[in-house]
Formats: C-alpha cells, sequence, structure tokens
C-alpha cells in the first residue's frame, strides 16, 4: 500500500513516455522564445518553423499554447509573433534577482530630479541594448521609452557605453553579423569612427549620443561594472536637443559617469582602466 502511494506521489505508473513527450514540448517551446526574442520586429510562422527545424504544424500548435498563456502575441496586422509581457516579466525577475536593477533605480530618480530629464537603464543582449527601467522627466516634451524596447548597440547612447567595455573578440563579432546601419544620418556608420567614438568614451567614461538614435535627442550614457570590469548595464540621461545643448551634453555625461560608478562600487564592482 506504501508502495503504491510513493509511487503515485513521485510520477504516475507508465507515465514515462508522456513525460519525455511533455518535455520535448517545453524544450521546443522555450526554443521558439528564444529565437523571438533575437527578433524584435517578430517572425512569421514559416520564418519561425524553419529556423527552429520543426514542422509549421508543430510550431503552431505550440505558438497557440504560449499564446495561451501570454508568453507570445501575434500581429494582427502583419501576422508576425512577438514575445509578450509575460516573457518579459519573467526575464525581469531574473534580472530584479541580481538586484542590479532595483539597486540602480533610485539612482534613476535621482537623476530625473537633478537634470529634469528622464534617465533609463538598460543591458546588453548580444548586438542590442534593451531598456529594462525609466525614470520620466517631468517635462511635457520628453523622452519615453516602452521598457522591453531595444536599440541598436552602435546608434544610441546606452549601447555605446556598453559597447565601449567590451573584449576586442566580442566586438568584432558584433561587428561582424550586426553591420552599422545608419539609423539617422549621424549614425556612426563605419568601424572606423565607432572605433574612435568607443576609444573617446573609455577616456572621458561616457557616451554621447548627438541624435544619432533620433533626430532631435541628445543622450549621455555611462556603463555600470561587475566585480570583474565587465560590462553589467548602462544608465543615461535623455531629452530634447533644445533642453540638452552641446554645452550641457559634457556637464550631464560627467554627473551620469559618476553615478555608474556610484552604482558600481554599491553592488561590488569595479571601473576598469581606460585602454
Amino acid at each position: 500500500m506504501s508502495e503504491v502511494k510513493r509511487r503515485t506521489a513521485g510520477r504516475p505508473a507508465g507515465s514515462g513516455k508522456a513525460s519525455g513527450g511533455h518535455s520535448q514540448s517545453l524544450v521546443r517551446g522555450l526554443n521558439l522564445l528564444e529565437r523571438l526574442a533575437g527578433h524584435p520586429g517578430g517572425l512569421a510562422l514559416s520564418e519561425l518553423a524553419e529556423q527552429a527545424d520543426l514542422a509549421p504544424s508543430t510550431t503552431h500548435r505550440l505558438l497557440q499554447a504560449l499564446q495561451s498563456q501570454g508568453f507570445v502575441t501575434q500581429d494582427s496586422e502583419l501576422g508576425v509573433w512577438k514575445i509578450d509581457v509575460k516573457t518579459f516579466r519573467i526575464g525581469n525577475s531574473f534580472l530584479e534577482a541580481r538586484d542590479f536593477v532595483g539597486t540602480s533605480r533610485p539612482f534613476l530618480r535621482r537623476l530625473t530630479a537633478q537634470t529634469g530629464e528622464t534617465a533609463n537603464l538598460g543591458i546588453r543582449d548580444d548586438g542590442t541594448a534593451v531598456f529594462l527601467a525609466q525614470s520620466e522627466s517631468p517635462q511635457m516634451m520628453r523622452m519615453i521609452t516602452r521598457l522591453g524596447s531595444r536599440a541598436p548597440l552602435h546608434a544610441s547612447g546606452v549601447g555605446k557605453a556598453l559597447m565601449a567595455w567590451l573584449p576586442e573578440d566580442e566586438l568584432e563579432r558584433i561587428l561582424a553579423e550586426q553591420g552599422l546601419s545608419r539609423v539617422t544620418e549621424n549614425t556612426l556608420h563605419t568601424p572606423e569612427t565607432l572605433r574612435e567614438g568607443l576609444a573617446e568614451i573609455r577616456r572621458q567614461g561616457f557616451a554621447c549620443d548627438r541624435e544619432e538614435h533620433a533626430i532631435g535627442l541628445h543622450c549621455v550614457a555611462a556603463c555600470i561594472h561587475d566585480e570583474h570590469g565587465t560590462p553589467l548595464a548602462a544608465i543615461s540621461v535623455s531629452g530634447p536637443v533644445a533642453r540638452i545643448p552641446e554645452t550641457r551634453l559634457l556637464e550631464l555625461g560627467e554627473l551620469v559617469r559618476d553615478t555608474a560608478a556610484e552604482i558600481t562600487a554599491r553592488l561590488g564592482g569595479r571601473t576598469p582602466q581606460a585602454w
């Protein structure tokens, strides 16, 4: 009698095959989420099936299951599939557990109070910057970034602040895979100009985005480092060019740099020496 109870409490008799099938479906579903996460614009069913090496019917069944739980959504106009808010929340809970997001929030609010502008925190996800936390400017005309949205590393303040401290081989890989597409006419779109810009970021300790991601918008950003001196995240202050002219850009850059250094110290990290 007790033997039967133990077996029922653990795994029902004869469930090995079913359990294996469930495990396979779980792995396939997670694989789909990972591929969708790498394509912010979404993927068509056929593209996703091909990338995942699955039959379209199997892919569609898995997507429907994920959609029913709020992990993915389908664009009604374009028909493409994208990750939904529940996936972002789960990923964000992991980041909260590491505590650098929670630790940074008071500093973001302080930056907004000091500057009157929007402050953001973002991380690197391969070739893009992903924004995870924000303190909004009280100004009527202000910069607002949707949490979870992405920007090219080479064409954003946060992205360049993170990119500047990457190992050379990692930088080379990103340039080879992602390229340097022009987002605006001011985007650094050649390896030579980008490398010069990254060297300047290391020297001064902060990055400047001079209408490189959006015309009419200026941004300064600085990197937060872990205990190994590796880029962990970056914080930024952004606003209209009218309120952040060139003369104020460098002043705000120093403020953001010093704030990033405070967060780094609070997390037990260290800021590496420029090279």
